[in-house]
């Protein structure tokens, strides 16, 4: 049980990274986290306003079966396939997560409140097939602080504009470079203008840009580390957030640009940045890095719970770190590259690995149900 000065210690330093603008959103979803009461608890005490899911949390959730077992069952007795299974037990975790949600939801207009729920990742490389699961997905949860969540592959990119058109709210996930997240910008602005074309009141639609940061110091620093140069060490845990700066001056241009203005005027939301990976992996690392240096107004920060209470507990929020920042981003990213470590090769790799690490999760959710269907005496095929 949390007292109230244990809630007014921890609230503080969350308080000021809402304060500086920046939207707190956990990076977790269960169905024992919503029916204990915990999520709405993190809502009270920690400044959470949003819940991000993608296949890997699904599968650890789902995959350990607590929670599920009642629905399992029921699922069993009806021979409901495992695709359907899965989707039907993701969905009604992500009702229920919007529903305590709703709130917030109301609150800020539609801006937080947000609970998000991926598409397939099977399907990342496929157009027509990420359309249909999107709209299905926005369906099946029916409610309308949901975010469907759409991998910024090359064949997203329409993708979002057609469910952004659609009047659907995106979150673009899996960003790693800064040219893919300019295309990500232009998909969204878009389908802002097929939506205004089709009579949709752009209001109701929001959407964020996940630019993805851990992982680029992760591959960097690996190849940084292999050089091993006094020149090459210095530059360790400084690649992800220069790239992350970047990404926020991009969308300061973008966003600031005639062609949002006047889809501003139809009352059309910016695309917010996501920081998303914000979990270190470096146990060298401030385990906050993430967060106190990607303070900026306008962003949300989604936090594996790991982060969440070390940033309560004794973050450094010291107001935004990110918009004088671009010059020194500029050149750190230019140091990396004349050490001959290549932007473009990194980011394409991660973009790669990171749809394949959420095609293995997904179907590792699938045998883990499939396993718990044959066990009720269900073929789960």
């Amino acid at each position: 049980m949390i007292t109230v000065t244990e809630a007014t210690a921890t609230a503080g330093a969350l308080r000021r990274l809402s304060e500086a603008g920046v939207s707190i959103w956990l990076d977790d979803l269960s169905r024992r986290r919503i029916e204990s009461g915990n999520l709405a608890e993190l809502i009270s005490t920690k400044n959470v306003v949003g819940v991000t899911t993608n296949p890997s949390i699904f599968q650890a959730a789902i995959g350990s079966g607590e929670g599920y077992e009642e629905q399992l069952a029921d699922l069993a007795t009806r021979g409901v396939a495992v695709d359907e299974a899965v989707r039907m037990m993701t969905t009604a975790d992500v009702r229920a997560a919007a529903d305590v949600l709703r709130p917030v939801h109301d609150a800020t207009g539609g801006r937080d409140g947000r609970v998000s729920i991926e598409v397939d990742p099977r399907l990342a490389h496929d157009t027509t097939a990420t359309v249909a699961e999107a709209k299905q997905l926005a369906w099946l949860v029916d409610r309308p602080n949901v975010m469907i969540k759409i991998p910024a592959t090359k064949a997203g990119l329409p993708a979002i504009t057609e469910v952004i058109g659609a009047g659907i709210s995106v979150n673009v996930t899996l960003i790693f470079s800064l040219e893919r997240y300019r295309e990500v910008m232009d998909a969204y602005l878009a389908g802002l203008e097929k939506a205004r074309a089709a009579g949709i009141d752009l209001a109701g639609i929001h959407s964020v840009a996940s630019f993805f940061v851990s992982r680029v110091d992760s591959e960097i620093d690996k190849r940084l580390t292999l050089l091993g140069t006094d020149e090459a060490l210095a530059l360790k845990g400084r690649a992800a957030l220069a790239n992350a700066r970047l990404a926020y001056e991009a969308y300061e241009e973008v966003f600031a640009g005639d062609r949002f203005t006047a889809l501003a005027g139809a009352r059309a939301n910016a695309q917010r940045p996501l920081w998303a990976s914000t979990g270190v992996k470096d146990p060298a690392y401030r385990d906050t890095l993430y967060v106190e240096e990607l303070v900026a107004p306008g962003t949300v920060n989604t936090m594996p719970e790991a982060t969440l209470d070390a940033a309560a507990d004794h973050g450094d929020v010291r107001g935004d770190t990110v918009t004088g920042g671009y010059a020194q981003a500029r050149a750190d990213l230019a140091a990396v590259e004349r050490l001959g470590i290549s932007y473009d090769e990194v980011v394409e790799q991660l973009e790669q690995e990171g749809v394949a690490k959420f095609e293995v999760a997904w179907q590792d959710l699938l045998d883990a149900v499939t396993k718990s269907l044959n066990s009720k005496g269900v073929d789960g095929e």
